[in-house]
């Protein structure tokens, strides 16, 4: 799964929420969301978990 960087950095922006602090509400590692904001797939699972940690539908942050 690839994850739009910028819907994704929005909804990051949107929440006031750093790096550490998604990693620690998704429980994905914060290197992990390092990569996805450089633009590096993910698996659906992790995908699915920054979703939830956002508040989103994963529909709305992967690439279309």
């Amino acid at each position: 799964m690839r994850i739009d960087r910028i819907k994704f950095v929005s909804e990051m922006m949107k929440r006031d929420l750093t790096q550490c602090k998604l990693a620690e509400m998704s429980g994905v590692s914060r290197v992990t969301i390092g990569y996805i904001k450089a633009g590096k797939s993910c698996s659906d699972e992790v995908g699915q978990k920054l979703a939830k940690a956002l508040g989103v539908d994963v529909t709305e942050i992967i690439e279309q």
